[in-house]
């Protein structure tokens, strides 16, 4: 009688052991690395390196304006030439196995035909998404810092 109820303990407890919920995190450095690139393609109007950092359905909420990849692109070429240089602080990121975010301030300073220079401040979030090529940026939200 005392080996039946060891292969019933045995086996409950394997049980167990195959049915706890996975909770491990990623590197949120990964993240951060996916929103720099992001900014970077910005500076140097690489619209592929833009896609390859976002999931196909991107959306980018800013200020009221409801942008994809395509209109992001399309605004960018119609504001050549211009310079800018992103700065990031106060960044919090969360994530786990699958999804994170990141909220951050974000200074940029831009300069239009080599003399009209703008900077502006933002408050940001984006969400990120892991798939089969890894993590990708699939919404970010700004708005103007006061």
């Amino acid at each position: 009688m005392k080996y039946p109820f060891r292969c019933v303990l045995v086996l409950a407890l394997v049980l167990l052991m195959g049915c706890r919920v996975n909770n491990s995190k990623d590197n949120p450095e990964k993240l951060k690395k996916i929103l720099v690139s992001y900014f970077e393609a910005i500076e140097n109007k690489d619209f592929d390196k833009m896609k390859a950092v976002t999931t196909s359905d991107f959306v980018l909420y800013e200020m009221g304006r409801v942008w994809n990849n395509d209109s992001v692109f399309d605004n960018i070429k119609r504001n050549l030439p211009f310079t800018v240089k992103y700065r990031f602080d106060n960044l919090k990121v969360y994530v786990d196995n699958r999804s994170g975010d990141i909220t951050y301030f974000n200074h940029a300073d831009f300069t239009f035909d080599d003399t009209a220079k703008q900077s502006f401040d933002w408050i940001e979030s984006a969400t990120f998404r892991k798939d089969t090529e890894g993590w990708k940026m699939n919404f970010l939200h700004l708005t103007e810092r006061k």
